[in-house]
């Protein structure tokens, strides 16, 4: 019998989509198929590859409208928001920007007696496996540097976002990337690690949680294929006594609701200098109190379910056992009737909390966030870095140089500075502990989706 994958849509709990998972023997045929594409492909010339991807996201754009609707039923988020395809096309497009800077050799000597260069080859067969979060933003991190470079994507995504690598495989191939080049696969666990463990592919890319991140590099271990791991965070955020108040509220809070809280760098945790406590609380709770929790179709819509039941149990689950420890809740559930227990959520605040509490320390990808008074910047950046994850923080002041300095000790990828919850597509994205390793976007982006090919040649005259 044939194994179902299914997408359950949080708007109403059916099943809105399902498709048939792919036996080993057809994925391991697909493979191959993607493995003698990637051969022709990677003989094109660079500018031909750029065009034609290019021509494949141009495709995908036009059918923009019609995947908002589908992403507010498969995850959640509110239709009001649009789709992803400005964030997307922004990361997609400064990649093709760069490609030639940063796939351009490096040439340590061309002289009459020697030609000493390092190339930047593919690595073959790339295996992208992507979140439902932002499933079109994600995918194409990796999908559009990985095929201009020269690779062959073999796309696997979030069953929760079932349809989203359909459509781009789908939309890419109408723009003219071989179809057998990118191709989008319905796999399930067991066959996605059998791949790997028989080398299939040259190289990983995966956006998803720790548990997911372990079983791949279990899956991989012996094989020497590399691994690029982006696990998620529990980020946060410094408001420092200088700051720009009303901004700082404004963004932070935008940063830990936006999206249900599902972001892997929203905020989950703001720490405020205490001559500035109260106020940035009072002006907290104000915004939380403004937002809209119900059916993501509607358009007075702003804070959608979260993407499944199961993941609003955690949150739920880490509210609970805060308040019971002595955390302050300071939203009222009378101002969010449409939580339903299930993944229908309202947005939380919690005050007087501590690093004794879960929500404080682990992943809550929800629309929850603590609040905690500082006395200064060293016991900022003890709490800061007093957790397992490292993807970004956010400092506010207006102090540059002050900023600089704190970000050089905390442990993370990306530092902001008054803004937070920001892809900056020239920017490496990565992180430390348990987010994970390995880098994405920026020119960086491109070297760890092909590997350095050193040639020394020795030129011998007649």
């Amino acid at each position: 019998m044939t194994d179902m994958i299914q997408c359950i849509s949080p708007v109403d709990g059916r099943v809105y989509a399902e498709r048939p998972a792919m036996p080993l023997d057809e994925a391991r045929a697909a493979v191959a198929r993607a493995a003698t594409a990637q051969a022709e492909w990677a003989e094109k010339p660079l500018a031909e590859r750029i065009a034609i991807v290019e021509a494949g996201l141009a495709a995908l754009n036009e059918e923009s409208a019609e995947a908002v609707e589908e992403l507010a039923w498969q995850m959640g988020r509110p239709v009001r928001y649009g789709g992803e395809f400005g964030g997307m096309n922004e990361r997609a497009g400064y990649m093709a920007s760069v490609a030639e800077e940063a796939l351009a050799p490096l040439v340590v000597e061309s002289s009459d007696k020697f030609e000493r260069r390092i190339e930047r080859a593919p690595h073959g067969v790339i295996l992208v496996i992507a979140p439902w979060n932002y499933p079109y933003m994600t995918a194409i991190n990796a999908v559009a540097p990985a095929l201009i470079a020269g690779n062959a994507v073999i796309l696997k995504h979030s069953a929760q976002t079932l349809l989203v690598g359909e459509r781009m495989a789908k939309a890419f191939a109408r723009g003219g990337v071989p179809a057998e080049l990118f191709q989008n696969l319905f796999l399930t666990h067991d066959v996605t690690e059998a791949l790997i463990g028989e080398r299939a592919f040259g190289f990983i890319n995966f956006t998803g949680s720790v548990g997911g991140g372990k079983a791949i590099e279990r899956a991989a271990a012996g094989t020497f294929t590399g691994v690029g791991l982006e696990l998620g965070g529990k980020d946060p955020g410094y408001v420092m006594e200088d700051a720009d108040l009303d901004w700082a509220v404004d963004t932070l809070l935008d940063g830990a609701m936006f999206n249900a809280g599902q972001c892997c760098c929203g905020i989950e945790r703001i720490y405020v200098h205490e001559s500035l406590y109260d106020a940035f609380v009072e002006k907290a709770v104000a915004f939380v109190n403004a937002l809209t929790l119900g059916n993501p179709l509607e358009q007075a819509t702003t804070l959608g379910p979260m993407a499944n039941a199961r993941f609003a149990k955690v949150v739920r689950e880490q509210v609970a056992e805060a308040v019971a420890q002595g955390a302050k809740p300071l939203i009222d559930p009378a101002n969010f009737p449409a939580d339903d227990g299930g993944a229908y959520l309202m947005p939380q605040i919690l005050v007087d909390v501590t690093h004794d509490m879960r929500v404080m320390k682990e992943e809550s990808f929800g629309p929850v966030v603590g609040i905690m008074p500082v006395k200064d910047d060293a016991e900022a950046l003890a709490l800061m870095n007093d957790c397992d994850y490292g993807l970004t923080a956010s400092l506010w002041t207006q102090d540059v140089d002050r900023a600089m300095a704190l970000g050089r000790r905390i442990e993370t990828g990306t530092v902001f500075l008054n803004r937070a919850d920001y892809l900056d597509p020239a920017m490496c994205w990565t992180g430390c502990k348990d987010t994970g390793r390995g880098a994405s976007l920026s020119v960086l982006g491109f070297h760890a989706l092909t590997r350095p090919r050193s040639y020394h040649f020795r030129k011998v005259k007649a």
